[in-house]
């Protein structure tokens, strides 16, 4: 099986998108599903984005599977504009509806709380209010409108395992010389 990568151009206008819990659900693509968003930081809180940063960096080494219920591909966490704006971008298998679900379970039982706290205008009730973090997010995400993918639509469980199978078969021909 050849793979070929591959690209998407996404549409400006979300209104032909099929509508979810939160609103329009779009496409995979790609690079699978994914979202960015931009937002004001809070005045004197980009040390403590930073320190959260340190966090999630700690939780993983402590457990690697610690954000593996979001079935991420990446995150990219930035802080621009002499730290006034944050960026937030996330590429993951499962719709935005499923992924914002998720974090908020994952981040309620984690004991955790989200960087985006310290952002201007997130809601503060987000852990028992669901919406209300999903229109932060949609009121500040910026929409790609072009999506590359070197390997296509391949899943991040996917890719783990042809990697497990690629470190398993390196093994066995190691121990055949």
């Amino acid at each position: 099986m050849e793979i070929k990568p591959q690209a998407v151009a996404i549409p400006r206008s979300t209104e032909h998108l099929e509508r979810g819990k939160y609103g329009p659900i779009f496409p995979k693509t790609p690079a699978c599903y994914g979202f960015t968003i931009v937002a004001n930081v809070k005045p004197g809180r980009a040390d403590t984005i930073r320190g959260y940063g340190q966090r999630i960096a700690e939780a993983l080494k402590a457990d690697p599977g610690f954000l593996a219920p979001l079935k991420l591909h990446y995150l990219r966490w930035v802080l621009f504009d002499d730290d006034t704006r944050f960026m937030y971008q996330g590429i993951f298998d499962t719709d935005f509806d499923k992924y914002t679900e998720d974090a908020v379970v994952l981040f309620t039982r984690s004991g955790i709380n989200t960087a985006f706290e310290n952002l201007e205008g997130f809601p503060l009730d987000w852990k028992t209010n669901t919406p209300a973090f999903v229109k932060f997010l949609r009121d500040h995400q910026c929409t790609s409108f072009l999506e590359y993918g070197e390997y296509p639509y391949f899943t991040s469980d996917e890719i783990k395992k042809a990697l497990k199978l690629k470190a398993a078969f390196t093994e066995m021909l190691e121990q055949m010389q």
